[in-house]
């Protein structure tokens, strides 16, 4: 599986290749900047990337806008965003698409080598790898802009939220200590106040949430 990765501390940078070397992974390139990362993604075609948000030369989005633009001139990439923030604005607009594996990943909270590792596989694979506290905040934002996501009950929106991380049923029942045929009922009212089509596809489920996320913006 061939990566692109961009982070522009070295340390940091050095850290992420050998991790994903050991875990048998190719990287076809590793930058510190946003044009070396729109050249590398452009020319290399890689299976994923794996990018910071803020690079050089402004230190602002320019991680973010190369994934963005990457997708755009090759639809479904997959790319796992790492950062020190939650770029609302640009966080949705990269999940807004619905196509291809999507993460977002807050480096402060990435405790353990496989959960990381285990991230950027299930992206590459066409999944979702999101932080909770990513989908708290743009849940929470959606909820006061927009009136059928604040239909939902607290216990509802909590389950979305673990929905929108990627987790199965028996994963959010295992979470919230119910019964897997309590958050099946749960489910099926979340789709039915949202207009959504019930699925039992948990990928489909998964990115028609987050496209929901970004719906009238």
């Amino acid at each position: 599986m061939r990566v692109v990765l961009a982070e522009d501390l070295f340390l940091l940078r050095d850290g992420l290749v050998r991790l994903l070397q050991a875990h048998d992974f190719e990287i076809a390139a590793a930058v510190e900047s946003g044009p070396e990362l729109a050249r590398a993604l452009a020319e290399l075609e890689p299976d994923v990337a794996v990018v910071d948000v803020r690079l050089p030369p402004t230190h602002t989005d320019e991680g973010l806008q190369c994934a963005l633009d990457a997708r755009r001139a090759r639809p479904g990439l997959p790319v796992l965003v790492l950062s020190q923030h939650v770029e609302q604005l640009y966080a949705r607009e990269l999940l807004a698409d619905g196509s291809g594996g999507v993460g977002y990943l807050l480096k402060d909270r990435v405790f353990d080598a496989e959960q990381f590792v285990d991230a950027v596989r299930r992206v590459a694979a066409g999944g979702t790898a999101m932080d909770p506290q990513v989908i708290q905040q743009l849940l929470t934002r959606r909820a006061a802009e927009d009136q059928p996501l604040a239909r939902l009950t607290p216990r509802e929106l909590e389950v979305l939220e673990l929905m929108a991380q990627g987790r199965t049923n028996a994963a959010i029942a295992g979470k919230l200590v119910v019964t897997e045929r309590a958050i099946a009922k749960h489910t099926a009212n979340i789709f039915t106040k949202l207009g959504l089509e019930v699925s039992d596809d948990d990928n489909r489920r998964v990115l028609a949430v987050l496209a929901f996320l970004d719906r009238g913006r």
